[in-house]
Order: C-alpha cells, then sequence, then structure tokens
C-alpha cells in the first residue's frame, strides 16, 4: 500500500545576493532574527541537522539530513519531527533552489514527498508563506516579521 503525497512550491524575489540567502537559511545566528528558529548543522551532505526554536528552552522542532548542497545555489534536505527521525520513510524532503535574477536571487523553495492530509502538510503549507515573507522583509529591511514568538489569538 503507497501513501499519497502532495507537495508545494513556494517563489520569491529578494533584493539580496544569492550568497546572503543562502547565509540567511544556513547561519543560525541569522536564521532567528527572522525565522525564530536557528538551522544548525555542518552542512555538508550526508550530515544532520536540527532546527532549534531561539528561545531559553532551545526546543529541537524538525529533524532531517542533509542531502545535497551546492552553495550558494541549492540546498536539499530531508525534514521531519524529532518523533520521526528514526523512520526516514516518513520524512519530506525540502529544496532550496536560489538564482540570481535581474540583480535580485529568486528563491525557490520545493516541499515535498509530505503524506497527503497530514498535520505536517497543513503546518508547512501556513508556515512556509510567513517564513518566506520574513526572511524577504529581513534582507531587504534588516527586520524579520513579528510572528513567530508570540501565541495567536483564538
Amino acid at each position: 500500500m503507497t501513501t499519497e503525497t502532495t507537495s508545494f512550491v513556494y517563489v520569491t524575489y529578494i533584493v539580496a545576493t544569492p550568497e546572503k540567502v543562502f547565509e540567511a537559511i544556513t547561519k543560525p545566528e541569522i536564521a532567528r532574527r527572522y525565522w525564530g528558529h536557528e538551522n544548525v548543522s555542518d552542512w555538508q551532505a550526508g550530515s544532520g541537522w536540527q532546527h532549534i526554536r531561539a528561545n531559553d528552552a532551545r526546543t529541537v522542532e524538525l529533524v532531517g539530513k542533509v542531502v545535497e548542497v551546492s552553495p550558494p545555489s541549492r540546498l536539499v534536505i530531508t525534514w521531519a519531527s524529532p518523533a520521526q527521525a528514526a523512520d526516514p520513510a516518513s520524512h519530506s524532503r525540502v529544496t532550496f533552489e536560489i538564482d540570481d535574477y535581474d540583480g535580485m536571487t529568486r528563491l525557490t523553495v520545493s516541499h515535498d514527498e509530505l503524506q497527503a492530509g497530514s498535520s505536517m502538510a497543513k503546518g508547512i503549507s501556513q508556515g512556509w508563506p510567513v517564513v518566506l515573507s520574513s526572511l524577504k522583509s529581513f534582507l531587504e529591511t534588516g527586520r524579520g516579521l513579528d510572528v513567530f514568538g508570540k501565541k495567536k489569538a483564538a
């Protein structure tokens, strides 16, 4: 029996160099400023990575492996909750394509191999647009969106 999968693709244009965009994704001290989390790894193919909440608790929210890395143009990682870490079949995949585009950078984020209807698929479909908007704001203005540290009103 095969599980139905789904995928999402997001494209944004950022007034920054591909190098700055790649660094913003891979350097923990930068990611925490627009994402509220740090992406922690040595960014070598085959290495693990962790998505750690940038607060005193330092909760590991996501885990995965670095599949492919080609700075500053491409990064491919697997993506899973810590509870799914030992089950590679349950991991989804995120591909960051970073291209120079007429003095800007075109960032294409493809998140695929997601189980259709899963809480992960729902979460990333809502999360990526906010993260990428905050990344764009941060790189263009120096300020990310203030949406990650607060509880949402009911």
